[in-house]
């Protein structure tokens, strides 16, 4: 076992309750199974660093463990998952952190599973940055984090209204009035609404080993957009097909 734990925050894909901002746009089922196209990605990435893989699930009925193994089944045995707990998502989040060290790990990086571009590289360098830091963050384009990673789980959560543009910025503060040291990585961006898709589907058609999964599920998705446009007269398909352009600029 190592002694530094990389959890990701996920949850079950069922339509309806999955990237619920995106569907709003894509279609529920279409948000879902993208969604599953990231978890996916995540687990292939990074499965065999220097750090043992684990997934906190909700809802926490699910059987997330089967669910990972039909994910990545040549992996499975190198994967573990617990069901999150707490009433939001800052005590879900301590939650992990006090699971993980109450298991024995001695360092542990969260992520978020909204960011299935991340990279190896990026974990490496929270672990390098832990030597000398106490709280690590991964600054998100929209003021939030896709990664924090700490020795110990500090309270850097409580009272920060999460799903703002004010969470990194609180969660550096929460730190410094504990005297914690805060160490910042490159930003990153999530995929929440249609503009971020549209910027990820920009970024993988330049690079599509950053999220491979992803980036043929978005070429399905968008051929099939093309094909519903092209192929009837309905002008809501059209308008659909017009509204996932996935290559329009932002």
């Amino acid at each position: 076992m190592s002694d530094t734990a990389l959890v990701v925050m996920a949850r079950y894909p069922e339509p309806g309750k999955t990237k619920t901002r995106l569907a709003r746009t894509i279609g529920q089922t279409q948000a879902a199974h993208l969604y599953q196209a990231f978890l996916t990605d995540l687990a292939s990435r990074f499965v065999g660093l220097d750090c043992d893989l684990h997934w906190t699930y909700t809802p926490a009925n699910v059987d997330y463990q089967t669910f990972i193994t039909a994910l990545a089944p040549a992996h499975a045995q190198r994967m573990w998952s617990f069901p999150q707990q707490g009433a939001d998502f800052a005590e879900r989040l301590h939650h992990a952190f006090q699971w993980t060290k109450q298991h024995g790990f001695q360092r542990t990086i969260v992520i978020g599973s909204d960011s299935p571009h991340i990279c190896p590289d990026v974990i490496t360098q929270a672990i390098e940055a832990l030597e000398h830091a106490d709280v690590v963050l991964g600054p998100a384009d929209d003021g939030g984090y896709y990664l924090i990673a700490m020795h110990k789980p500090y309270d850097v959560f409580s009272g920060i209204p999460m799903s703002t543009s004010v969470v990194a910025q609180m969660t550096i503060e929460a730190a410094q009035r504990q005297g914690l040291k805060v160490h910042l990585l490159d930003p990153l961006f999530d995929v929440d609404e249609l503009p971020d898709l549209q910027r990820l589907a920009q970024l993988l058609a330049t690079d599509s080993t950053l999220a491979p999964t992803t980036a043929t599920y978005l070429t399905t998705m968008r051929s099939s957009h093309d094909h519903d446009a092209a192929d009837t007269h309905d002008y809501n398909a059209e308008t659909r097909a017009t509204t996932f352009d996935l290559h329009r600029a932002n």
